[in-house]
């Protein structure tokens, strides 16, 4: 009889969402840790019982429609019998190499957190050219430690209860950079990609709002030319917002001067959608700026104080 391989004392944390196609694969791909952890939104699929059947835990959230979200609300009130923790999307699998480096990294005390980089795959393909790689996200940190930034976008309609591209913030220790990737393959169809993104442009609209209205950002990642990869590309979207003619720069971004076409139809059609998402961003922009974010209403109406709503509890 094969002796079973000791578990890797790290805690998983998996968002999720009606996501009966992608679970699978994933809780497979994290089998080796300690913990796991399914903190699902009410899901109408199988997602309850497939994760506990692989052994995870589920914990519903129940979101209030403010601030904390699905990831920081988890990091809050789940009992982690781990120091360390690693989020991972459900479309996201975790390779039995970035296993054996997270191992290791662990137990380096300097450490309180690490970035992880990201293979996008998309139509059966790795989208390697365009800006999609590297995509480097900091996923593996001590719990105490990390909580995604606040972005101020809590109060946009229609954009979910998970955290969308806000980024952790660790409060204290060094951050490193693992060397194995990990794998983004979502096993659903374009129409569930362009689901997803057209409530994403719901956020990015409001992110590109809060910059152009000199937001405060104390309680983000920051904007910083000379900083980590991540704040490099925060500083550069400060520039991007301000930019017109979006929607054509992006695909020449991607398709052309970032060699997107080395990605044969898959990039191409990976460019023209990226066109495609960053226009519904600006419309909705316009929409925000103009209309406080909803269509046919006259600046009377606006005007007309709105009706308080009683917030409900979280349950935790």
């Amino acid at each position: 009889m094969t002796p079973t391989a000791p578990k890797i004392p790290v805690s998983v944390l998996i968002p999720a969402k009606n996501e009966q196609e992608n679970l699978p694969a994933c809780l497979a791909s994290v089998a080796v840790a300690d913990e796991i952890f399914v903190v699902d939104s009410q899901s109408g699929d199988r997602t309850v019982e497939i994760s506990e059947s692989l052994g995870a835990n589920v914990v519903q959230f129940h979101f209030n429609g403010t601030w904390p979200k699905k990831k920081n609300w988890s990091l809050e009130n789940l009992p982690f019998r781990n120091e360390w923790v690693l989020i991972v999307d459900c479309d996201e699998r975790i390779t039995p190499e970035s296993w054996q480096e997270i191992a290791q990294k662990i137990q380096d005390p300097e450490y309180t957190g690490y970035y992880i980089n990201r293979r996008v795959f998309f139509l059966g393909k790795w989208i390697r050219h365009g800006g999609k790689y590297p995509d480097w996200n900091l996923r593996l940190f001590k719990h105490k430690f990390g909580r995604y930034e606040n972005l101020n976008t809590e109060n946009v309609r229609n954009t979910g209860d998970n955290e969308v591209h806000e980024h952790v913030v660790i409060s204290e220790g060094k951050v490193g950079y693992l060397k194995e990737d990990m794998l983004h393959e979502d096993f659903r169809d374009l129409f569930h990609w362009i689901e997803r993104h057209n409530r994403y442009s719901n956020w990015e609209a409001r992110v590109y709002y809060n910059i152009l209205s000199g937001q405060d950002d104390s309680q983000t990642i920051g904007a910083n030319l000379f900083g980590d990869a991540v704040q490099r590309k925060r500083f550069l979207k400060k520039i991007w917002v301000r930019l017109p003619f979006k929607p054509t720069l992006r695909f020449i971004l991607f398709y052309i001067l970032r060699l997107g076409f080395l990605d044969g139809r898959a990039g191409y059609i990976y460019g023209r959608l990226l066109s495609q998402y960053e226009y519904q961003i600006g419309v909705k922009l316009y929409e925000l700026r103009q209309f406080g974010g909803q269509l046919n209403v006259t600046k009377k109406t606006l005007e007309t104080p709105a009706v308080a709503s009683v917030p409900q509890t979280v349950e935790k």
